[in-house]
């Protein structure tokens, strides 16, 4: 497929991008940074400003068949970025008509009753800013999305293996969820589902096919 990812250059942006073309996929890197090139012919830099218009965007999404949103302002620009930013580029697809979305939340994002436990009683202000976003997608929208929602990202290898739809936050290997990111795309069981994962004891594949 040709695929956008949105927040390219990200720690999951870089990962993903990479994983996508090595399974065969043409990727559309969207990013803010202008001039940047890649050494692979799969791979396109686009320029996409989610301070910019919805309409601009979608001017920038070519012939994207399915979008992956993974851009974050680190807690820099909550609303402008990580709420705001994901809602015009849900709108751009709209426009565009590309009706697969995939989006990377957080961890209980839409149970704010889960908000005080671990890490998460330190990031109030983001997971208000990605309840709205994951808000919605879900109601304000007819994309074909899923949304996935990892706790704390750790820099470490993956196991290819997780646990999904789970009670309590844990860690999870960037590898291991750009692998689940991957494999969300190409299973259809995934689409319109809210999907909570840690790093686990299941292998990916059989963990979405349980979702």
């Amino acid at each position: 497929m040709k695929v956008l990812v949105v927040g390219a250059n990200g720690r999951v942006g870089s990962h993903l991008v990479d994983k996508l073309v090595k399974n065969g996929h043409f990727v559309y890197a969207g990013t803010r940074k202008d001039n940047l090139t890649s050494s692979s012919n799969n791979v396109r830099y686009v320029h996409i400003d989610l301070l910019a218009s919805s309409e601009v965007i979608a001017e920038h999404m070519y012939d994207a068949e399915a979008i992956f949103f993974v851009a974050g302002s680190r807690g820099k620009d909550l609303l402008k970025i990580d709420l705001n930013g994901a809602v015009k580029v849900m709108r751009a697809a709209e426009n565009k008509k590309v009706n697969r979305f995939i989006m990377l939340s957080s961890v209980f994002a839409l149970n704010q009753d889960k908000w005080n436990e671990s890490f998460l009683k330190d990031l109030t202000n983001y997971n208000i800013a990605k309840h709205f976003a994951d808000h919605w997608l879900i109601n304000n929208t007819k994309l074909d999305y899923t949304i996935l929602q990892p706790g704390v990202l750790k820099e470490e290898p993956g196991s290819g293996k997780i646990e999904v739809n789970i009670d309590y936050p844990g860690d999870n290997a960037i590898e291991n969820v750009v692998d689940t990111l991957v494999q969300s795309l190409q299973d259809p069981n995934t689409i319109g589902k809210v999907i909570t994962m840690s790093d686990g004891k299941t292998p990916i594949s059989d963990a979405l096919r349980n979702v």
